[in-house]
């Protein structure tokens, strides 16, 4: 097979990386091409039509797409229009995650337990409306906004700044102009993950990342800084318990709506004292969890994704490995606010071969003593370690993300603590 993945994170690499380790794979490509484990091809992975030609064009057998963009333009209609294989959600299904009220509003229709929430499309009746609200409250963007456009506020100031931000100072462009208020939540969160074919449901596994910048979950909200699997409280019960109450509910809640949902579906979960609510819907694996899940996943992937397609999740078989990951991003001095890039990146050679690098934002290119590395965005890479426990899983991850260097770098230090 042909396989093309779509977007250049590092969730991407990782998806190259898994993949192309497949018997069936012969051959991996990606678009735009910075992804390592592949040939990169030309082409804006945000234009469905021109994705939709460069898979015709080089006979792709199976295009994967990575980020959410891609897939809340179209580009999964666009492939089916000319009975190309692709996974993940039609247009209308990921609007589980580029509408975050129409999220929410599925979830009340069909009883899916999440928390309360009004919607605001005009700033005064919003401000109004936190100006009478007396408790901490959640203010997201209902649109995409590469995962910052969450504020959880723990008074009324907070939530006002994060209204402006959304509605005045247009910080996340046409996303904020609808804002959805939520009920603050106490629990855990852990991050779920299913496949499915619209109709079938896999079974399912878990990880928890770190959103905010800083150690102790401090400062703002960023598209990830870590994440680890499988977490100490996942449980066959809790499993069992998630699958019942929230991920079958929702594949046949859309499917009760007309629009099918096939792909990898992703929850976000707080599980409160009353029991697992819906923080969120993702359309696609997350970043960084996908570079934590996608190492333990011993099913091949090709077979995984081809059962999405093909309607028979029924008959798919997931198998993981028991050991534990932790993956730790390493970012750009001042991410997620005003960063510098265009910095070599050194010590990759003295990583251990058991250990991962799933590069976001760094390109390897020619210099003038030979190929260098050189960082290109916020979230330059995952170093991923692997152990029989989450803390030796932890300290495999700092040791070789300790090695890599590069002017500016950032990390947490309490990954998977």
């Amino acid at each position: 097979m042909k396989v093309l993945v779509v977007g250049s994170g590092a969730r991407e690499h990782a998806l190259a990386w898994a993949l192309s380790k497949s018997p069936k794979v012969d051959q991996m490509y990606s678009v735009p091409g910075t992804v390592s484990h592949s040939i990169g091809l030309g082409g804006l992975p945000d234009d469905p039509i021109e994705m939709a030609n460069v898979a015709a064009a080089y006979a792709i057998d199976l295009t994967v797409v990575g980020p959410e963009t891609p897939l809340a333009a179209g580009i999964v209609d666009h492939f089916r229009q000319r009975n190309l294989a692709i996974f993940g959600p039609s247009q209308a299904a990921a609007r589980l995650e580029s509408s975050k009220s129409f999220a929410r509003h599925l979830m009340l229709t069909h009883s899916i337990p999440s928390p309360d929430f009004v919607v605001f499309d005009e700033y005064n009746a919003a401000r109004n409306f936190l100006m009478k609200y007396r408790k901490p409250v959640v203010v997201k963007a209902d649109g995409l906004a590469a995962g910052k456009g969450v504020f959880v506020c723990a008074n009324r100031d907070q939530a006002l700044g994060a209204l402006d931000e959304c509605m005045v100072n247009r910080a996340f462009d046409s996303a904020g102009d609808v804002v959805v208020f939520e009920e603050w939540l106490e629990g855990r969160e852990v991050s779920v993950f299913a496949f499915t074919d619209g109709e079938h449901v896999s079974s399912l596994t878990a990880a928890c990342d770190y959103k905010r910048i800083g150690d102790g979950d401090q400062g703002p909200n960023t598209g990830g800084m870590g994440a680890y699997s499988p977490p100490e409280f996942w449980t066959a019960q809790l499993e069992d318990t998630v699958r019942r109450q929230i991920m079958e509910p929702v594949v046949r809640a859309m499917a009760a709506e007309g629009i099918p949902y096939q792909g990898a579906l992703y929850a976000g979960l707080m599980l409160t004292k009353d029991g697992p609510k819906v923080l969120e819907f993702n359309c696609r694996l997350g970043d960084p969890e996908a570079q934590v899940i996608l190492p333990r996943l011993k099913t091949d992937p090709v077979d995984v994704m081809l059962a999405c397609i093909e309607g028979t999740v029924d008959r798919l078989s997931l198998d993981w490995e028991e050991s534990a990951t932790v993956g730790v991003v390493k970012a750009s001095g001042g991410y997620p606010g005003f960063y510098k890039t265009g910095y070599p990146v050194w010590g990759l050679d003295a990583v251990d071969d058991d250990a991962l690098v799933f590069m976001g934002g760094a390109n390897a290119m020619d210099g003038p003593h030979g190929p260098i590395t050189l960082t290109t965005g916020g979230r330059v890479m995952t170093v991923v370690g692997s152990g029989e426990t989450i803390e030796d899983a932890r300290r495999h991850a700092y040791d070789n993300a300790g090695r890599i260097v590069f002017r500016g770098a950032h990390s947490r230090s309490d990954i998977g603590l």
